[in-house]
């Protein structure tokens, strides 16, 4: 990125001064996102101007009243007609404007375009509602990193971030956005996260640290590392899942869009026998029938029904983007406010994902040192995190390894390979063959499991060689996590390959009452079914590639976001930007507060429409009363449901 542009806007201003062509394009976003306001606002002007001239021209004023009529409702009149002959349905759209002509064709004029005014202001409100949303989500699009400096044999050189390879160096200054994912090797800065993470204070980066493609370097001078390629940063990730965050609709609002086109044909049908049966079997005149009729036609449209979900449920996911909770659509949220139960992986999940040998016991008269040398050997071919534990124990201690033959990987168990002429095996003690579990070797792995450990056992023909004991540290806001959801209401269970006495040890240490381990994928997956058929709404919370399968069958599927696998993010339906799990409780509350408002909507909805429709069968109400009291409906609905972006 060129350094003298230090501001996402900066780069904007560049990108037009190369390609004066692109602001025709901004400038079609800018119609866009404030066309149907400018219409509105043009619209009540003009009923403003027809009402001041009505008492001199008569004439003059229709004709700013049809200009009226023209400007505000273009955009809602060319939708439900779009749906009328694309679809052969009725809308709320047509409805509205059908419902103004009859107005106007009375002579209510501005009854009529009254109608058109507040009804494209709340159209206007509820496009604002789903931009703001669409912007909160997609804003980290906008800190995408284009280019990078390549520092090379001393000398830098600005490259597309495509042309990176992992193991290049890039320097970063200043003011600039980190260009791909990767580690510090030099120097020392802050780094605001919160585009990606959702931290709203700069976290502090030195050599060793991680850093994410598209956050923002402080004030310091970084040279990084990359640890990946452009298309498989984090960045990248998340840019695939915003594409999805708005695609998916909840069955609330799929059940009211049904229900709008069949609602929308029964008022038109009630509306034409309001105007042919009172005159025929009540003796009332043609003209005072088709009036009450477009009364009804006025309050009894639902504009107020079908905007008390959509503008709620997006507001919540735009709130939830900032705070780094990222769904993928409004089903996902409303499903998440009915969770019964959360299970959660250990690994990566309440564990930091990163265990360490702690013990290591030796038998048959070898050394500790051969012990490990000969496990780091075997597991250098394996790509599981006790595996990479093992290895860079053995490296950090100066121990020489070799390369086994014949490797085998036995899919939740552990390995087996060739080394020194014979068949070694190294995994979950389940794996040894009774024979070799002698009493001291069972002793040892109660021992080690006891204090909560992960307990690798390793063997050849003649029997057990060693006892390798890893710790994996548990999250420093895992136990937090856990008291938050059962503070409401959920039940929390992990579920874990892990051998039975470390998982309860850990459990126990966290306040987890249920746990299920020695569990491989399948077994996961059927442990997700069990709770489901238990609780009806499971919640599942991973991060591996192993995690996939049980994530796609819960109810909502949790991934960590910076921890998390391509399989687990691309399955999961809500991603944690930062890895917080406390995350998950703050979004149960959200979805719970998003129904509780859109229940209000409903009913306030409801209400109205049923209160106006009573007083104009029984008693009569004046059609710009009944204007009044429809549209202004809709438009405390629409607010009611921003407040949930705050």
């Amino acid at each position: 990125m060129n350094p003298n542009y230090e501001t996402a806007e900066g780069c904007v201003k560049q990108q037009e001064m190369e390609h004066p062509r692109s602001t025709g394009a901004e400038k079609s976003v800018w119609l866009h996102r404030y066309g149907e306001a400018i219409a509105a606002l043009a619209c009540g002007i003009l009923i403003g101007v027809a009402w001041i001239i009505g008492s001199t021209s008569q004439l003059c004023s229709v004709i700013f009243y049809l200009l009226a009529f023209t400007v505000g409702g273009f955009v809602k009149a060319k939708e439900g007609l779009t749906t009328l002959i694309k679809e052969r349905d009725i809308d709320v759209n047509l409805l509205m404007f059908v419902a103004a002509i009859g107005a106007a064709s009375i002579g209510y004029w501005a009854e009529g375009a009254i109608l058109i005014f507040i009804f494209s202001l709340s159209g206007a409100m509820e496009t604002y509602t789903m931009d703001r949303s669409s912007r909160d989500i997609s804003s980290l699009m906008d800190s995408k990193p284009e280019t990078a400096v390549l520092f090379k044999e001393g000398a830098e050189m600005t490259v597309a971030i495509e042309q990176l390879r992992v193991r290049d160096i890039v320097l970063v200054k200043p003011g600039e956005r980190i260009p791909a994912d990767g580690f510090v090797t030099q120097g020392s800065s802050a780094v605001n996260q919160s585009s990606i993470t959702g931290e709203s204070v700069p976290v502090d980066k030195g050599r060793g640290d991680e850093v994410f493609a598209g956050t923002l370097n402080g004030q310091g001078v970084l040279f990084i590392e990359v640890s990946k390629m452009s298309e498989s940063t984090l960045f990248a990730k998340i840019i695939r899942l915003v594409q999805e965050a708005q695609s998916e609709k909840p069955a609330s609002q799929q059940f009211m869009e049904r229900f709008e086109s069949i609602y929308a044909k029964g008022i038109i049908l009630v509306c034409l026998l309001l105007i042919v049966i009172p005159p025929i079997m009540l003796h009332m005149s043609w003209s005072e029938a088709f009036y009450k009729a477009m009364v009804f036609l006025v309050v009894a449209s639902p504009c107020a029904l079908v905007a008390s979900i959509m503008p709620a449920m997006l507001s919540a996911i735009s709130n939830s983007a900032r705070r780094g909770i990222l769904f993928k659509g409004g089903a996902h949220l409303e499903n998440l406010a009915m969770i019964k139960v959360i299970a959660f992986d250990k690994t990566g999940t309440l564990t930091a994902g990163k265990p360490a040998v702690t013990d290591i016991i030796s038998f048959q008269g070898y050394e500790k040192s051969e012990v490990l040398r000969v496990a780091a050997t075997l597991e250098s071919l394996s790509a599981h995190p006790l595996a990479k534990a093992i290895v860079l124990e053995a490296q950090s201690k100066g121990v020489e390894f070799g390369r086994p033959s014949d490797f085998l990987t036995l899919t939740g168990w552990g390995i087996q390979a060739q080394w020194g002429g014979d068949l070694w095996k190294i995994g979950k003690p389940s794996l040894l063959e009774k024979k070799f579990m002698t009493d001291e070797v069972s002793a040892e792995i109660d021992r080690l499991e006891g204090e909560g450990k992960t307990v690798t056992v390793m063997h050849h023909s003649q029997g057990v060689v060693g006892v390798i004991a890893l710790r994996d540290n548990i999250r420093s806001e895992a136990k937090l996590a856990v008291a938050m959801l059962k503070e409401q209401g959920v039940q929390v269970a992990m579920l874990t390959g892990d051998q039975k006495r470390t998982a309860q040890a850990i459990a126990r240490e966290l306040g987890i009452d249920r746990v299920y381990a020695d569990l491989l994928p399948e077994d996961k997956v059927n442990r997700i079914k069990e709770l489901k058929a238990t609780y009806g709404t499971v919640a599942m919370v991973g991060d591996g590639i192993n995690d996939a399968p049980a994530l796609a069958t819960a109810t909502v599927g949790i991934a960590m976001g910076v921890a998390g696998s391509d399989a687990a993010l691309e399955t999961a339906d809500l991603v944690l930007m930062n890895d917080d799990i406390r995350k998950i409780a703050e979004a149960i509350v959200l979805g719970k507060r998003t129904k509780t408002i859109i229940k209000q909507n409903i009913i306030f909805a409801m209400t109205v429409i049923v209160l106006l429709i009573s007083a104009n069968f029984f008693q009569g109400i004046a059609l710009p009363f009944g204007v009044v009291g429809h549209e202004g409906s809709t438009i405390l609905v629409i607010l009611n449901g921003l407040r949930l972006l705050r």
